[in-house]
């Protein structure tokens, strides 16, 4: 059994009269990797910062290993304003005396892509801090080797390869150094899946005060687990749990990637979610959908869009049609923000012309939240707008009703708008937009300072709004959500059509030139590329995994028929005793063989 780096025995932490957490007990161990998931202000970053001892317990007691080293990724930089991004990143290090390490190119190549060297961090815009924070971090982790990694919001202003980049980092770095571990927070589902083996969930109790539920798993393990425990309990909140079991529903059905998860993860799933139909009913969406905007939406037509001295689109062609839900990915800089002001109008193109069906009534959410008066209330704010909106069923829905819907509820109904969270204020962006009921939405970053509660919601939402879909987003998860087809910008010019997905944009995009960092890079210095693993390897890691799935299948039977024995023998306590030794043998040797498969599945990717 490993020993744990941190404990945290009966721990209380409260500001002002909110009690984040209430006599929390738990323990991050050698080798563990822990996602913590939660509404925002719940006390997520409160328990990093307990973790870290960056915060002091009101009552109970942290405890940690000797010489205990903690590197910890704030959400707010503590970088140098006046040192250059060498300097604040590298340690001062010139590019012959760090380009011979290969973690350190990884990382500079991954992280830093795009960002001058030279230029000083007080230059840097929000999204360039965050990356070279991060970089500094891994580096210096890499380096001098911290036993436990703390990261708040690691995958914030990164786009989807880097995140895919992040994830195989981090489980490349767990596999390199098994005493070491991992705490992350985010709301990026697709990442929590990839890199975490555990999931707290921080949540308030019945009495309001904060407590921290364990899953083993990651994301999709939780839901199911979480869903199971409401299902047992006899839940009264029924709304989400329904929202739970619609969202584990879609996890089973969706990409193979994510149906690939291990047998015995995910029989108890099927069971559970078997009357449960698909998130969304795609056919009888656009059918609506073409009711309220006929066959023309938005054309491009041998469009050009040059910004400074970039070539952003060249005679590109882009036809969306009713009811149509597109992703739209790229690098950072790529020019998706640019693509949707032009399908919004509001960018006007350099060649080429935009067509706008009669019909359409088009709401633009951008990254940039629009000024509102900070005097004026969230309520009659909404009730000045619109009292009553009409949803897609054609019921009538009232401000109050929809407010509630997406999370402002109690005090928050009445609260300032000046006092509103940045979660809560891009909430609030996002309803103003819905309640001008467009058939077009166009979505920019939408999940920017969203807890996974409320991206549940949103996605729920939009399983039933009928209209033209387009989202530009770097949460994968969201992205294969709430999106039926996925686009690209390639940098060739077009937007390109990707049937395989964000899987095949990865592919397409490692398979691509690596970014130069360097403007003369010393070749002396340069390792081998790294050689995927060969054919013959993975026939053997096929075997493997079906070998092991049937050894899996006959534990289950063996142990289905001890647990039979056991209700007979229920008055036999000698022989109850021998049949429970048994039963912990035959669990010993199941877990052995899900490790197994998980090795070998980890080699087939």
């Amino acid at each position: 059994m490993s020993a744990n780096l941190v404990n945290l025995e009966r721990v209380t932490k409260s500001y002002g009269v909110r009690i984040l957490l209430d006599e929390v007990s738990l323990g991050v161990a050698q080798g563990d990797r822990i996602g913590i998931v939660g509404r925002n202000g719940d006390g997520k970053t409160t328990l990093l910062d307990l973790l870290a001892g960056r915060a002091e317990p009101d009552s109970g007691r942290v405890s940690r290993t000797g010489d205990l080293g903690v590197g910890y990724l704030a959400q707010r930089d503590d970088l140098d304003p006046t040192a250059t991004v060498r300097e604040a990143v590298l340690g001062g290090r010139q590019d012959h005396e760090w380009a011979g390490d290969a973690t350190t190119r990884e990382v500079v190549a991954e992280l830093l892509v795009g960002i001058d060297l030279e230029r000083h961090v007080e230059g840097l815009s929000g999204g360039e801090r965050r990356r070279c924070s991060l970089a500094e971090l891994l580096l210096h982790d890499h380096l001098g080797g911290h036993d436990l990694l703390l990261l708040d919001e690691p995958t914030n202003h990164l786009d989807v390869e880097a995140v895919d980049w992040l994830a195989r980092f981090l489980r490349g770095r767990a596999a390199a150094r098994r005493t070491s571990a991992l705490v992350v927070v985010t709301h990026d589902r697709w990442f929590l899946d990839e890199v975490c083996e555990l999931t707290w969930e921080v949540h308030p109790a019945g009495n309001g005060a904060g407590v921290v539920d364990a899953y083993e798993g990651g994301y999709a393990a939780f839901v199911l687990a979480r869903a199971e425990r409401q299902r047992q309990a006899a839940a009264s909140e029924q709304r989400r749990q329904n929202l739970a079991r619609k969202e584990l529903a879609w996890l089973r059905r969706g990409p193979p990637a994510r149906t690939s998860k291990p047998k015995f993860r995910i029989e108890a799933a099927n069971e559970l979610i078997e009357d449960v139909p698909p998130p969304r009913d795609r056919l009888e969406l656009q059918r609506f959908a073409t009711q309220r905007l006929g066959k023309d939406v938005v054309d491009l037509e041998d469009v050009d869009l040059v910004r400074g001295d970039r070539t952003l689109l060249h005679h590109a062609t882009w036809r969306l049609g009713p009811g149509d839900r597109v992703g739209l990915i790229g690098v950072n800089g790529a020019g998706k923000s640019s693509v949707l002001g032009l399908l919004a109008g509001e960018v006007e193109p350099d060649a080429g012309r935009l067509r706008t069906g009669r019909t359409v009534a088009l709401a633009h959410l951008t990254q940039q939240i629009p000024d509102v008066d900070p005097a004026a209330r969230v309520l009659d704010t909404v009730e000045g707008l619109r009292r009553i909106t009409r949803t897609a069923d054609g019921r009538d829905v009232t401000a109050s009703s929809l407010l509630e819907r997406f999370g402002f509820t109690g005090d928050k109904l009445t609260a300032r708008l000046g006092d509103l969270s940045g979660g809560e204020r891009r909430r609030f962006q996002l309803l103003r937009l819905l309640l001008d009921e467009p058939n077009v939405l166009l979505l920019d970053e939408p999940t920017n300072d969203l807890d996974i509660e409320t991206l549940n919601v949103l996605e729920d939402f939009l399983d039933s709004w009928p209209g033209t879909l387009v989202v530009v987003s770097h949460d994968r998860y969201f992205l294969e959500r709430t999106t039926d087809t996925v686009w690209a910008l390639l940098g060739d010019g077009r937007v390109s059509m990707l049937p395989g997905g964000v899987e095949e944009y990865l592919e397409r995009r490692r398979h691509a030139d690596p970014p130069q960092m360097l403007a003369d890079p010393p070749e002396m210095l340069a390792d081998p590329p790294e050689m995927p693993s060969s054919e013959a390897d993975r026939r053997a890691a096929r075997k493997t995994v079906e070998r092991v799935e049937r050894q899996l299948a006959r534990l289950q039977q063996q142990e289905a028929a001890l647990h039979e024995t056991m209700a007979g023998a229920a008055s036999d306590h000698a022989r109850l005793t021998e049949l429970t030794a048994e039963l912990a043998e035959l669990s010993g040797r199941k877990e052995e063989l899900e490790l197994e498969w998980l090795e070998a599945a980890e080699l087939l990717g």
